[in-house]
């Protein structure tokens, strides 16, 4: 059973900068998806940005393009996300997200896909 937890949610001001953590555990598949959403309230869940584990292909939402990116530290079993230029529409819970994947799988945003979850990280952006 994959495990997932989120660190790193904060308060912040617009145009201003924070990293979000997850680290998992219990994988036992080759090859993964992993993915950061995120809900803001009276909102659905949705995809921002997802990584294929094995061959670094991302794929990014267009509303975080440019300003976020997406990394993963194998050695520590842990996947970043970074955030520049957050605005007040990016305030939500950012959840961490994974699922078992052929290594030749393009991973997607859709909450569906994935199996595994953390509990989440609230961040708010301040105008």
């Amino acid at each position: 059973q994959v495990q997932l937890v989120e660190s790193g949610g904060a308060s912040v001001q617009a145009g201003g900068s924070l990293r979000l953590s997850c680290v998992g555990s219990g994988y036992t598949a080759s090859n993964y998806c992993m993915g950061w959403f995120r809900q803001a309230p009276g909102k659905e869940r949705e995809g921002i940005i997802c990584i294929h584990t094995r061959t670094g292909s991302t794929t990014y939402a267009d509303s975080v393009k440019g300003r976020f990116t997406i990394s993963q530290d194998n050695a520590k079993n842990t996947l970043y996300l970074q955030m520049h230029n957050v605005e007040p529409e990016d305030t939500a819970i950012y959840y961490c997200a994974a699922h078992a994947a052929h290594i030749d799988y393009r991973c997607r945003l859709l909450v569906l896909d994935f199996d595994y979850w953390g509990q989440g990280t609230q961040v708010t952006v301040s105008s």
